[in-house]
């Protein structure tokens, strides 16, 4: 301590811009999606814009259910105000406070209207982890005692356990019932690429539609704390309000995606099966079926015309 009061960092922290899971998980799916474009040449014909479509539709939805699970913006918030900066001290400065829930735990930003005040730059985006196995409380303990700003500490303090607003278990719950659905629907996902590329197309289409259900049961999952009120977070005279954010509508996009390309493939199985196993590419062709079938015949020309 120093004079009684917690020191801050000898220099300023770099406020973090992704996630290093987030950034593993997309380079693989771009690896994969590379993979395909290089071999994408080697298909004749119209199959190579089916190929195309199917591919890299399926690799999105798929990164999307796994990148999903390490993003913080399934609810933010944003407010702009005059507060306190330094506990004990009567400094104010302004600055954006942002307010980033994920399903395993959340990020508070900070940073100055301008980012250099005071003699210091105001750009931090401290991660307080609530999933199975982190323990929130103690991160918050180490943010006291690396002395973070008070802005902070004041939200942080308001999703811990001993906060009066006691949301701390809601979200982890909550967090953590959506993350288990999503990697069903992970799995659910696998098994209908599986099934598309055998001839059970209308197999993969129900597959399908049990993928975008997860998602959207997942949904419903982090939804759920959304039943009891929120604790106002005032901030200065400003109030920070949260809503549902990127990821959110990202997955409930996904879901609805899922549904309708399920219903599409299994409509098309009872109306016009040739139709869907030529965009699957599992149609062969009649007269190459035949020509394939066909022995192969070699004819001696005098012995046909001594026989005639």
């Amino acid at each position: 301590l120093f004079d009684g009061v917690y020191p801050f960092y000898p220099q300023q922290r770099k406020a973090a811009l992704f996630d290093i899971s987030t950034i593993i998980v997309i380079v693989v799916f771009l690896t994969l999606a590379c993979s395909f474009l290089l071999i994408i040449p080697g298909i004749r014909g119209r199959a190579r814009l089916y190929w195309t479509l199917r591919v890299l539709l399926s690799l999105f939805v798929g990164v999307v259910i796994v990148v999903v699970q390490f993003t913080g913006d399934w609810e933010t918030g944003w407010v702009q105000a005059n507060t306190s900066y330094k506990s004990f001290s009567p400094v104010q400065v302004n600055a954006d406070i942002g307010l980033h829930i994920g399903l395993a735990g959340l990020n508070v930003t900070l940073r100055g209207n301008p980012v250099k005040q005071i003699n210091e730059t105001i750009n931090y985006n401290e991660h307080f982890p609530w999933s199975f196995g982190a323990d929130y409380d103690r991160s918050y303990s180490q943010g006291l005692e690396k002395g973070l700003p008070s802005p902070i500490l004041y939200v942080a303090e308001k999703f811990s356990r001993q906060s009066p607003c006691a949301v701390h278990g809601q979200y982890r719950i909550a967090g953590h019932y959506a993350s288990a659905v999503l990697w069903v629907a992970f799995c659910t996902w696998i098994i209908s690429n599986i099934l598309f590329s055998m001839p059970v197309l209308v197999y993969g289409g129900y597959m399908l539609l049990v993928t975008g259900a997860f998602m959207i049961f997942s949904l419903l999952s982090f939804s759920t704390v959304r039943s009891s009120p929120m604790c106002l977070i005032q901030i200065g005279t400003r109030a920070l309000h949260v809503a549902y954010g990127g990821s959110f509508w990202l997955v409930l996009a996904m879901g609805l995606l899922c549904f309708v390309v399920g219903i599409i493939i299994v409509a098309m199985h009872h109306l016009n099966v040739d139709l869907l196993k030529t965009f699957f590419d599992l149609r062969e062709d009649k007269a190459e079926e035949y020509l394939m079938e066909m022995p192969e015949v070699f004819i001696n020309p005098p012995l046909v015309n001594r026989g005639l």
